[in-house]
């Protein structure tokens, strides 16, 4: 697992930085895991385009992933590491001692023909790649694909690099540190999987040319300083004039570029202990 550079044999070459994929250990996923997936290129129901910049990119399908874990007490052998187009993180594919294969979020030094367990009542090794209730892990421990309500499957966390860290318990709650440095309480019941994801080099690869963000579904993006008065607020001026604008606007006249828009009063405030830059 790394990043593979090339020689700048062309001027892209020069600048590209990709994934070596050296950690992947199956090439084509499981068929029975596998849904369609169709593309909306950025429009809606009516045909259209609510997102824009959006449109093209390579065909791909939809992985199965068992955010849950609901399958408890069941050893599961790790056959390999794969591939998703879909996320940035890789995903294991698993097997249950009857023979049932699954998806799962890949964390970092998982290796197949390792053994994996999900439980909620008993005490089991902390390991990547186990999931257990928040109550039964110690603090300080590097954790991914945590619930925000009991049952409800993973939600945070599930980003290649991304990991939690359990800093206390206190009552029906435990407090955890995101990695944006926001501390939050989720109740102690829910249930979290051990490690941190992997693929951590993705953060630091360069895409290197226009054709790559096309394949990944990106269309190109127009900067509003460089249209007319007409199609943007920030358009006009002679020459390479600035923005003007002291706020930067959405081509509708909202504020945007860092505008903070959640609401004041959130019913998720109140599990909110550290806001995120707050010092």
């Amino acid at each position: 697992m790394g990043i593979r550079r090339f020689r700048p044999v062309t001027s892209t070459l020069r600048h590209t930085a990709i994934a070596d994929f050296a950690e992947i250990t199956k090439g084509k996923p499981e068929k029975n895991l596998l849904r369609p997936l169709k593309s909306s290129g950025g429009r809606n129901v009516y045909g259209r385009i609510t997102m824009r910049y959006r449109g093209g990119g390579h065909k791909r399908m939809y992985r199965l992933i068992d955010f849950k874990r609901d399958r408890v007490d069941q050893e599961c052998t790790v056959l390999a590491i794969e591939y998703d187009p879909n996320r940035t993180a890789r995903i294991a594919l698993i097997q249950y001692p009857d023979g049932v294969k699954s998806y799962i979020l890949a964390p970092r030094d998982l290796k197949p023909g390792d053994k994996v367990i999900s439980t909620i009542d008993k005490d089991v090794e902390i390991k990547p790649g186990n999931c257990m209730p928040l109550r039964r892990i110690p603090l300080g421990t590097a954790l991914h694909n945590i619930e925000l309500k009991p049952g409800q499957g993973g939600k945070i966390a599930r980003s290649a690099g991304t990991s939690i860290q359990l800093v206390a318990k206190e009552g029906d709650y435990a407090f955890i540190r995101m990695p944006s440095s926001e501390v939050r309480k989720v109740l102690i019941d829910c249930r979290s999987s051990i490690g941190q994801i992997g693929n951590v080099e993705h953060e630091t690869r360069s895409i290197g040319k226009a054709g790559r963000m096309r394949w990944l579904g990106h269309r190109p993006k127009v900067r509003g300083v460089v249209m007319n008065p007409v199609d943007h607020p920030h358009g006009g001026g002679e020459g390479k004039a600035p923005q003007g604008n002291p706020h930067p606007v959405t081509p509708w006249g909202r504020p945007t570029k860092g505008y903070k828009t959640r609401k004041k009063q959130k019913y998720s405030d109140q599990y909110i202990i550290r806001r995120r830059g707050s010092k």
